[in-house]
């Protein structure tokens, strides 16, 4: 049977979107349908963030879609996906409880149960999601495993832009002087990860690394957080061994603009 691809999304697509369609497109082959689904979910939008203002741009999205070889795109309305009187959700107990959860509660609840739903609606065989959002990726494989949910699970690399900064549809929030300092978040973790494989181990040494070089490269950023962390439980390390597999998070406010960035530590 040919296979269908899903490529779940919120819309406002840029170039690493349309990358994961491409994929999209690849794993299906010829004979597969890909489907990209568009909806700007408010249960992983917390008080205060941006659900407003998330920018919203279907037609120029679906013709991006069109050209990176999408079969069809799925957009549903709020009354489409959710009843007024739901009154059931997914909740994630573990990996949803450091990172971008510490100051999202609730937040990946809202991934988990929106995308449990995109796969009953779709019945896709794979999924594309994109690294970027490493915890996400995470959460989401956990989710499909505990729930033997039938879907195969692909995670791409970060597509970025050619000064290193991650392709996110909030970097149109930043100013001209917060988006020249915006790719420092690429710079500091790079300079981490030298350090690693030169044999620095402490997570005390790695951390003062990135935000020393944030704190001259982007004054005008304001961290969030800075995560240490097992690449596959999230757990914080205090010694990161060069024979195993980890994760430096980031997450800086530039003004109302939350950007997110990581670097894997994988052993040579």
């Amino acid at each position: 049977m040919a296979p269908v691809v899903l490529v779940p999304t919120m819309g406002a697509l840029h170039q690493g979107h349309l990358d994961l369609v491409r994929e999209a497109r690849r794993l299906a082959g010829d004979s597969g349908q890909v489907a990209v689904s568009i909806f700007v979910n408010p249960l992983q939008f917390g008080p205060g963030e941006d659900l407003d203002r998330y920018p919203r741009t279907l037609e120029s999205d679906v013709a991006g879609c069109r050209e990176a070889g999408a079969d069809l795109v799925f957009a549903p309305s709020n009354s489409q996906i959710y009843h007024p009187d739901r009154s059931i959700q997914i909740i994630e107990q573990a990996l949803s409880k450091v990172l971008c959860g510490t100051s999202r509660p609730g937040h990946f609840d809202g991934v988990c149960t929106v995308v449990a739903k995109l796969f009953n609606l779709v019945q896709p065989d794979a999924a594309v999601f994109g690294k970027k959002d490493f915890q996400q990726l995470a959460i989401i494989r956990r989710m499909v495993r505990d729930l033997d949910i039938p879907v195969s699970l692909h995670g791409m690399e970060t597509v970025r832009e050619a000064d290193g900064l991650a392709m996110s549809s909030r970097n149109r929030y930043l100013t001209p002087e917060e988006r020249a300092q915006a790719p420092a978040l690429r710079a500091a973790l790079e300079k981490a990860l030298a350090a690693w494989h030169m044999g620095i181990t402490a997570a005390t040494r790695l951390r003062d690394l990135v935000a020393e070089h944030l704190a001259t490269h982007a004054p005008l950023g304001r961290v969030d957080y800075l995560g240490l962390v097992d690449a596959s439980s999230l757990e914080a390390k205090a010694v990161l061994p060069a024979n195993q597999h980890h994760l430096i998070a980031i997450a800086v406010f530039f003004g109302g603009a939350r950007l997110i960035d990581n670097i894997e530590l994988v052993p040579k």
